[in-house]
């Protein structure tokens, strides 16, 4: 009898499952990881798995997607109504900056690195749910701004890409080869500032207002 399974996982729960899981991808590869070393790791059960997730891919998938979704709740639609563009900005880059660098998308990140000739279909959804939906959601405010006249006429696409590119910067390659540990927090900050600085420079409509 399967006494592990339990009704309404918590919230806890589930992420503790989905960073062991980051964290066995990495240590494993892909393909090497089992469920059954999940479940050893982190606890739970099969059933719990394959209700929540599906299977192993889709338990991939969702680690991508939660984290990601922390980044984007800076973007909710309410949220940027309420600010101007730098403080949208600031607070995107913040959550994204958090987000690249947690631990659990670092072991993702560096997962796909080294499975992508073997399972090219699962490197297009860590992109398609991760990277690629970010910059899609700033292009879209960003396109919202030059409707408004705040920003000048520029390609809001290709200008999102730049934007995550300079929050990643070199510092996410740095701590994905483990050559630093992740900023502190007065630092962090102090990156996404600049990086909104001299984004808002590039695209800011000085006729507007």
């Amino acid at each position: 009898m399967d006494t592990s399974a339990r009704p309404g996982r918590t919230k806890v729960e589930r992420s503790t499952l989905l960073r062991a899981a980051a964290d066995i991808f990495f240590e494993q590869g892909y393909a090497a990881t089992s469920i059954d070393a999940i479940i050893e790791r982190a606890g739970g059960s099969k059933r719990n798995i394959y209700s929540e997730f599906g299977n192993k891919e889709g338990l991939f998938t969702a680690i991508v997607t939660e984290h990601l979704e922390k980044a984007l709740s800076a973007l909710a639609m309410e949220d940027v109504e309420s600010r101007d563009l730098r403080g949208t900005l600031t607070a995107f880059g913040r959550q994204l900056l958090d987000v690249l660098l947690s631990p659990a998308l670092i072991g993702v990140y560096r997962t796909v690195v080294i499975e992508n000739a073997r399972f090219p279909e699962l490197v297009q959804k860590f992109y398609n749910h991760g990277p690629g939906r970010a910059s899609a959601r700033l292009a879209e405010v960003l396109e919202e701004a030059q409707r408004r006249g705040e920003i000048q006429v520029v390609d809001c696409a290709q200008a999102a890409d730049h934007f995550s590119g300079m929050i990643r910067g070199n510092l996410h390659l740095q701590v994905v080869l483990g050559l630093r540990p992740p900023p502190e927090d007065m630092e962090a900050q102090a990156i996404v500032d600049s990086a909104v600085e001299i984004f808002i420079g590039g695209v800011w409509n000085r006729g507007a207002g």
